[in-house]
């Protein structure tokens, strides 16, 4: 609980002493032990849990048996053990009451759960001085045995739960696949096989389940988990599809939002009456619960329930900010769209041999026009309307989102931001929408946070935001360049760092942020700091940020003078180091500055180098390595040209590349063979 006293702080603060801390352990320990209904998901690290508690209850019962004074010592270790059983309670508890679909989808978490408190009792146990307590030899052995086990304990998934959970994924994918050719065919005998294996067995348990999935949703959203709320309820769309399917003859148990009030207000818009309704017999679970008749385009709100996306917007844009099934207010105004029920709502009108076209009929049109300009007209409205939905969904998302980033916690923040990161991955409106929400300014102060997570959602959300050309201004005048500098330096996790060279880069392609960062004292030598050290993927940010900034020719001598030349060479050296093309367009830009073209020439190891990826160089390598030997050759270059001319294999490999290579490299190789074949006449020239 936040704000709570750590249970060591407890105990010397008189809050339980030795007698209430035994009191405690032995019912709380009994209370796991004697829990008699296992949760259908997790059997094996719940029943493995279960039986160490057990031999734990006896060790308490002896110790408060003895009545003898605990050294400090014992009652640490007890009172760390207390804190792990009341955790592992409630992590059982969770499993025992929460969905066992859900459940079944974070399988590794849990496992994980189990698995660290596991760890936990095991490092406990390291302080307890057995020898120091009066105890039974059984019960002495038992809990050596107890501790030898925790700290060699290992990570256990259930392979079984693991095949459930992958045969979920497949049938969910397979149900949502565009290109499928049976596409919206569930496999319903498959699905209802996975959904009893974890106890879901009639139709009470299919509620139940419904319940805690909506439950579950609610509990996410208001987060800034969107993405996860979208997943619940694809989840609850599964279950109810696959109830309504399999229990067809029996009464659903389900309570419907009543149509007096809503359905009053919102009729005049509904395309179907609701006693056409009835006689085509629509699945409860398929009826948006305002209008209460089959959703063509379902869409989640924020309180986690579902909805037909012409009837909530409706009660949106009257004055409502509240869910009409819950009663709850709705902390924003986004609509998700509900891919998964609106797939088995397709799959439900092609069994019952409904076609969506005649069902949905298309607004009263003009008699005399043909059906075919009506339909397109009817699609081109669609169209639009979709569309303008989608932006003002991205829209109030953004703007929901950047609230968070400005006045939740740490938490809030950390998925706020990473939410942010995935919004601003595609589209150039999102990434328009979500700098126009004022998402910048935020995101730039947390670059500087002290959780890794944020700066490293932080800096990739600028990186993607940057991609848009407008952005790459307001990042620069939000006074970013700092802030992303000194992630490129001293980031928290290596991607935030290689991220900040990204971002770098995309900001760069500005001419004027390719001057204003060039003039930043630290930016150039950090990128050939992340150059030196970075992951293949690193360098290569590094690289090409580097060859961007380039161009600029003020620049070049920096990077030579940050030390980028020898560490180029020597990564053409490496061929783990995977960015050969890269370092060598690099070093070819730097030959423009006299100080690169003299630590160039100085190094005796590029030569051959070169000559060998003439050879054995990709295209674009074979065209970078012609471009250093010419500008190397070139210019009071004679003794490079003659050094060239020594190797055997120099050549052979500039006649193949001028008669196969691609045009640059044939025309490059034609001006190198010249003027070697130049500086070779002349050396045979006597002298005058």
């Amino acid at each position: 609980m936040e704000g709570a006293l750590p249970p060591a702080l407890m105990v010397s603060a008189g809050f339980l002493p030795t007698g209430s801390l035994l009191d405690s352990l032995i019912h709380i320990s009994n209370e796991v032990s004697s829990m008699e209904k296992f949760p259908s998901v997790q059997v094996r690290n719940v029943s493995t849990m279960v039986r160490r508690i057990k031999l734990f209850s006896s060790l308490f019962e002896e110790i408060q048996e003895s009545r003898r004074k605990l050294p400090p010592s014992s009652i640490l270790c007890l009172t760390e053990l207390f804190s792990v059983i009341q955790r592992v309670k409630l992590v059982i508890q969770s499993c025992k009451d929460g969905s066992s679909l859900w459940s079944l989808v974070q399988t590794e978490r849990i496992s994980k759960q189990f698995y660290l408190l596991v760890k936990e009792m095991g490092r406990a146990l390291d302080i307890l001085p057995l020898s120091l307590l009066s105890l039974t030899t059984d019960v002495r052995e038992q809990v050596e045995l107890l501790h030898k086990q925790a700290k060699r304990a290992e990570l256990v998934i259930d392979d079984r739960e693991l095949q459930r959970r992958k045969d979920l994924l497949q049938l969910m994918a397979s149900n949502n696949e565009k290109n499928s050719k049976n596409k919206g065919l569930l496999n319903l005998e498959e699905l209802k096989g996975i959904l009893s294996s974890i106890g879901l067995r009639n139709p009470l348990d299919y509620e139940e389940e419904i319940s805690k999935l909506e439950a579950e949703a609610q509990r996410q959203a208001g987060t800034g988990g969107l993405i996860v709320v979208s997943n619940i309820n694809n989840l609850i769309s599964l279950v109810s599809y696959a109830k309504s399917m399999v229990f067809t003859n029996e009464e659903s148990k389900k309570t419907k939002v009543s149509s007096g009030q809503l359905t009053s207000s919102l009729n005049k818009n509904c395309d179907i009456s609701s006693s056409q309704s009835t006689v085509l017999n629509i699945p409860d679970e398929f009826r948006c619960p305002i209008s209460l008749d089959l959703m063509r385009n379902p869409v989640i709100v924020s309180s986690g329930h579902t909805y037909d996306r012409s009837s909530i917007a409706q009660w949106i844009n009257s004055g409502h900010h509240t869910c009409p099934k819950s009663g709850q207010r709705l902390i924003h105004m986004a609509l998700i769209p509900n891919y998964a029920l609106k797939s088995l709502v397709h799959q439900w009108c092609q069994e019952n041999n409904i076609p969506l076209i005649d069902y949905y009929p298309s607004p009263s049109t003009d008699t005399e026009r043909s059906s075919t300009q009506s339909n397109s007209q009817e699609n081109a409205i669609d169209h639009i309307s979709a569309a303008k939905a989608a932006m003002d969904a991205v829209k109030m998302t953004a703007e929901f989102l950047v609230g968070k980033l400005a006045t939740g916690s740490v938490e809030i923040q950390r998925q706020a931001a990473y939410e942010l990161r995935l919004l601003a991955k595609t589209g150039m409106d999102n990434r328009r929408l979500i700098a126009e929400a004022g998402a910048i300014p935020f995101l730039v102060t947390l670059l500087s946070s002290h959780d890794s997570r944020i700066q490293e959602n932080a800096v990739t959300a600028l990186l993607n935001l940057s991609i848009f050309d407008n952005n790459k201004i307001l990042i620069v005048a939000a006074g970013a360049m700092e802030s992303i500098v000194d992630v490129l330096e001293t980031g928290k996790t290596m991607e935030a760092r290689e991220n900040a060279a990204a971002a770098i880069f995309s900001l760069s392609m500005i001419d004027e942020c390719k001057v204003s960062i060039g003039a930043h004292p630290r930016a150039i030598k950090a990128l050939v700091g992340l150059l030196r050290e970075g992951t293949t993927a690193g360098k290569r940010d590094a690289a090409t940020a580097l060859f961007n900034l380039a161009v600029y020719n003020a620049n070049k001598a920096c990077i030579v003078i940050a030390g980028a030349v020898p560490l180029l060479i020597e990564l053409l050296m490496d061929d783990k180091a995977g960015i050969t093309d890269d370092a060598l367009a690099l070093l070819a830009l730097l030959l423009g500055c006299s100080q690169g073209m003299e630590d160039t020439r100085k190094s005796r190891v590029l030569l051959p180098l070169l000559i060998d990826l003439l050879r054995f160089g990709s295209p674009k390598g074979k065209e970078n390595a012609i471009t250093l030997l010419l500008g190397l050759c070139k210019d009071g270059g004679e003794e490079v040209a003659r050094r060239l001319l020594m190797n055997p294999r120099s050549i052979p490999s500039l006649q193949s590349l001028a008669s196969d290579g691609s045009l640059k490299a044939r025309r490059k190789a034609d001006a190198l063979l010249r003027l070697l074949n130049r500086c070779c006449s002349h050396s045979r020239s006597p002298a005058t």
